[in-house]
């Protein structure tokens, strides 16, 4: 039982710069993506930063850390300063999870290299490599789990921005004015049955996190 619960707490250790970093990152992407289309309002607002304290959102850091799936304070973004405010929202909203993906494509690449030193060709597992391996382990899985629990398409997750942009104006206005009542709903939702979100979260990360890999695999096996 202590191994066990000692196991969890190094993991929340490890989970808290990989918080730090995905949902910085993610934030960014949201407020870079808005001023290349137009909108200063992220920059104005001192959210185009790197510094992790100007994004974060407790309840979402503690969730991200717990459950590996979380968020950030949202970045402001006016869509009246996009020439086509719903596409507009809808790429602003596909930035973050996209960002994601990639951080989670590029950690695959240390996991794979580690993994072929060790079981390949012999080097030693040292302490190094493993702290090494396991950040960058829970960095690659945690990405993907983020990308996809944001792609979830109910308010205010970035989802509901794609999915409005192909609405019609009138249904993507009016839901849009009642995001925040969705969102809370939504919330109490997904606490209530997290395990049956995870268990679904985990079927679709699974041949996304083996296709990152597999790539990772082929690319490094080039080099040995």
């Amino acid at each position: 039982m202590w191994q066990g619960l000692l196991n969890t707490l190094i993991t929340m250790l490890y989970m808290i710069p990989v918080m730090l970093i995905s949902l910085t990152l993610h934030e960014c992407a949201h407020g870079l993506m808005a001023l290349k289309l137009g909108d200063t309002t992220a920059r104005d607002a001192g959210r185009l930063t790197l510094n992790p304290l100007k994004h974060l959102d407790p309840m979402g850091a503690i969730m991200m850390v717990i459950a590996r799936v979380g968020w950030a304070k949202p970045v402001p973004v006016n869509p009246m300063n996009f020439k086509d405010p719903k596409n507009g929202m809808a790429l602003v909203g596909l930035a973050g999870p996209l960002t994601n993906l990639l951080i989670s494509f590029g950690a695959a690449f240390p996991v794979a290299l580690i993994e072929q030193a060790v079981n390949l060709h012999g080097v030693e597992f040292t302490v190094f490599l493993r702290i090494t391996y396991t950040f960058f382990y829970l960095l690659f899985q945690a990405n993907v789990f983020l990308a996809l629990f944001n792609l979830i398409p109910v308010p205010p997750f970035d989802g509901s921005r794609i999915l409005f942009g192909i609405l019609p104006d009138k249904y993507y206005f009016s839901v849009m004015r009642y995001e925040r009542i969705v969102g809370m709903i939504f919330l109490v939702v997904f606490f209530i049955f997290r395990s049956q979100f995870a268990n679904v979260l985990d079927l679709i990360a699974s041949p996304i996190t083996k296709a990152f890999l597999f790539v990772a695999n082929w690319f490094v096996g080039l080099f040995y």
